[in-house]
């Protein structure tokens, strides 16, 4: 569906991305992993045709994608940011703002894909009910599937999420991370993740250093092979000592 081959890239004369590759097949859940300044974010830049590589191709759909003009390219994709917006107005305002002429069963798709029935059902007007100023009647976790349904009711092929749940709580994470393992019935997914639990059932892990792709595979896969990404999982799901915690 995407695919890096051999991707080079510099922002000036810093060498960003050294030679690239790796594909996001139909329909699976691919995570960019790294440490700050790896080239996760310089590689979404790229999807989106903000640039162009300097050396290798991007295929999308098998075709270059310097060859296709960027609304083309911008068309296939969707982008949820980790402080996605949201406007003032109704939830069915903000699920149909990149999206005017859905219709009520598309709107009950998405809002049953990524499990916002409940909050719907809850809300006195449903999906005519006023969020508030930027969604403050709502929480980081009804903000963030608002969000997700937003970007999958203009049925993309992939759909990137750059950290989503980095501004949630653990309880918002695990719904968000079981809303991710449904979203591939849909189309593609990649994922720049700092968390590692949210990407515990991805089908692929790309594992980033200093703008090469160090290790490829599976969670599990890469717990077993890749030193840098022990490290990672090591920091994160090691509970902290009595030395480490803050004090009451």
């Amino acid at each position: 569906m995407l695919e890096f081959r051999n991707v080079r890239f510099r922002y000036r004369k810093r060498p960003v991305l050294r030679g690239v590759s790796f594909t996001v097949p139909p329909h699976s859940l691919v995570a960019l992993v790294g440490k700050s300044g790896a080239g996760k974010s310089t590689l979404f830049a790229l999807a989106e045709r903000f640039y162009d590589p300097q050396a290798g191709t991007i295929l999308l759909h098998g075709r270059n994608t310097t060859e296709l003009s960027r609304d083309h390219c911008r068309a296939q994709l969707a982008l949820v940011e980790q402080d996605a917006p949201i406007l003032h107005g109704t939830v069915r305002d903000n699920l149909t703002y990149a999206a005017p002429d859905a219709t009520a069963h598309d709107i009950d798709r998405v809002v049953g894909l990524v499990q916002l029935t409940d909050l719907i059902d809850r809300l006195p007007g449903g999906l005519d009910s006023d969020v508030g100023d930027r969604g403050t009647r709502l929480s980081g976790g009804e903000r963030q599937r608002i969000a997700l349904a937003r970007a999958l009711l203009t049925r993309p092929s992939l759909l990137l999420l750059d950290e989503p749940t980095a501004q949630l709580d653990a309880i918002n994470e695990a719904a968000l991370t079981e809303t991710l393992d449904s979203i591939t019935a849909q189309c593609s997914v990649l994922v720049i993740a700092h968390r590692l639990t949210t990407i515990k059932n991805a089908d692929r892990v790309v594992l980033l250093d200093a703008g090469r792709v160090t290790a490829q595979g599976t969670p599990a896969d890469l717990l077993k092979t890749s030193r840098l990404y022990r490290r990672l999982a090591s920091l994160q799901l090691t509970p902290p000592t009595p030395q480490q915690s803050s004090p009451l």
